[in-house]
């Protein structure tokens, strides 16, 4: 008998000789500074733990309380029967957090984006996508039925073309603030003259800067001073605030809605409460201690400019993402092993998580990093790779 998933066998072979073959790494600690992995301590500058929240013991402690009063898990979506009160809660201080009237939480940010922007257009819409955008503001683009143009990283003269030529009665502009693989900001004061001289809505994914950029951790929309100028406001409790979760925020009637519209949201199972009672304390740790997102920037500067003293061409971060690049996925392979071998792990990016020829190693610091760890990593850089 055939077997139908010969081709899986024959795909898996083909990603091996183009080393764009995925393992799994399997930590036995939380994500800190340090980790165990296959029973040695290594260094990580892989997470986007970013404020090191999350084994932080007060929002450790704030699940596992929600945990004992909810339990482990929510039980059905929430216009069923699986909200708690949390939820409103972390709605309405993440409302606030942003500048916004309300806010609609998800169990992820990646169902956050692909319900949202589904939601908000269909077919006879049109969607304008920055070339270097997240795979989830992609995919949503795609399942709306819209039609989408994509233009050219960060170029707004390029866009206002595109919106000039545009015959859509609703159009969408998205675009993530920090960019995920390049660590770079998008151009947001053009963003938003260029969409309100178009009457197009614009989204800003604030996944990478939530926490890290801005006063207090508000996001690069607040940094830019644009705060109430960006009508879809997308946000991730899983990165800087060290739980799980997506959400987006905005006006009233757009979440309610989000609330009655977007699939991910009416479909899915709610957040488990301890986990939303982990971004709860994470947030109120994020207003008492603005000095993390500040440390985790200085770091991340502080790494770069290691790099480029020891021959990478590393670009200043704006967040906690420092990009070096290396070519080709072999090369990035083998760049991430040599890290490895001394001790200090940093994954080597690929496509199709970025452009063909682009791949890269992308590390990323915490603000409960030491400058020594940074320095050490720097030295593995020096001592294991070649700068490309």
């Amino acid at each position: 008998m055939t077997d139908p998933l010969r081709f899986a066998s024959e795909e898996l072979r083909r990603l091996e000789e183009a080393s764009l073959l995925r393992t799994v790494h399997a930590l036995d600690s939380a994500q800190e500074p340090e980790v165990t992995l296959d029973g040695r301590r290594v260094l990580l500058l892989a997470s986007n733990n970013y404020l090191g929240l999350a084994a932080d013991p007060r929002v450790v402690d704030a699940a596992a309380e929600a945990a004992r009063r909810w339990g482990a898990g929510a039980g059905s979506a929430r216009l069923i029967s699986g909200g708690v009160r949390l939820h409103d809660e972390i709605e309405s201080r993440l409302a606030t957090f942003k500048g916004t009237e309300s806010a609609l939480l998800f169990s992820s940010g990646y169902l956050a984006n692909l319900g949202t922007i589904s939601a908000l257009l269909g077919r006879g819409d049109a969607i304008f996508s920055d070339a270097l955008n997240h795979a989830s503001i992609i995919d949503g683009a795609r399942l709306s039925g819209a039609s989408i143009s994509v233009y050219p990283h960060r170029d707004v003269a390029a866009l206002a073309a595109m919106l000039r030529a545009s015959g859509a009665d609703r159009r969408l502009v998205v675009s993530d603030a920090v960019f995920s693989m390049d660590g770079d900001l998008a151009p947001l004061a053009e963003l938003v003259a260029v969409c309100e001289e178009h009457g197009a809505i614009l989204m800003v994914d604030e996944a990478h800067a939530t926490g890290v950029v801005g006063p207090g951790g508000r996001g690069a929309i607040a940094a830019a001073g644009l705060t109430g100028r960006v009508p879809v406001v997308m946000g991730t409790l899983s990165k800087a605030l060290g739980a799980a979760g997506g959400f987006i925020a905005g006006s009233s009637d757009l979440i309610a809605l989000l609330r009655n519209r977007a699939r991910s949201f009416i479909f899915d199972t709610a957040p488990p409460a301890p986990v939303t009672a982990a971004a709860l304390a994470a947030l109120d740790v994020i207003e008492r201690e603005p000095w993390r997102g500040e440390r985790a920037r200085s770091l991340a500067s502080r790494l770069a400019s290691g790099l480029r003293d020891a021959g990478f061409p590393t670009p200043e971060p704006v967040a906690a993402i420092v990009p070096v690049h290396a070519g080709e996925p072999d090369a990035a392979l083998a760049m991430s092993r040599a890290l490895l071998d001394q001790d200090v792990l940093v994954p080597a990016i690929r496509p199709p998580s970025v452009a063909p020829r682009t791949s890269r190693l992308r590390a990323t610091v915490m603000a409960t990093h030491t400058e020594e760890q940074v320095d050490r990593a720097v030295r593995a850089f020096a001592v294991s790779c070649v700068a490309v």
